[in-house]
């Protein structure tokens, strides 16, 4: 039993779906820390290919998607088939509660309203075992 394998830091692999570019890039930025594994999508098309390559942990997504207003739910429901385990955080501008219950009915544990805060997703990340530049710090 030597400690050389320490399992606390297995790779976490992380899904952002957004498609406006600077949003995206601050995400994905926000995840890529030591442990993580970054992918971003722009457009659902790419999400779903990705998607079917690989599992993630956790996946944030936008719920509307150049210009398809339920882009995001069908990332979810892909989501939910083919990464069953991951935790998944919906961000949108256009919060309206038929969204809300279609998102969590598809497995959404989070219904972020725009602009998030990105302490609120580095701390819902953490709630599942994702590390986050923002939490890299140990006090």
């Amino acid at each position: 039993m030597g400690g050389g394998m320490i399992q606390a830091l297995a790779t976490k692999s992380v899904l952002v779906v957004e498609d406006e570019q600077s949003i995206r890039d601050v995400l994905v930025e926000l995840f890529e820390v030591e442990g993580n594994v970054v992918t971003g999508a722009a457009l659902l098309p790419d999400a779903l290919e990705r998607l079917r390559m690989q599992r993630f942990d956790l996946i944030v997504t936008d719920l509307r998607l150049g210009g398809k207003r339920d882009g995001g739910l069908q990332v979810m429901a892909v989501a939910g088939m083919l990464s069953p385990d991951a935790t998944v955080l919906v961000l949108t501008a256009y919060p309206d509660d038929s969204n809300r219950q279609a998102s969590v009915r598809l497995g959404a544990l989070f219904f972020l309203e725009k602009p998030v805060d990105l302490a609120i997703i580095a701390e819902h990340a953490a709630a599942a075992g994702v590390r986050t530049a923002f939490a890299t710090r140990t006090l």
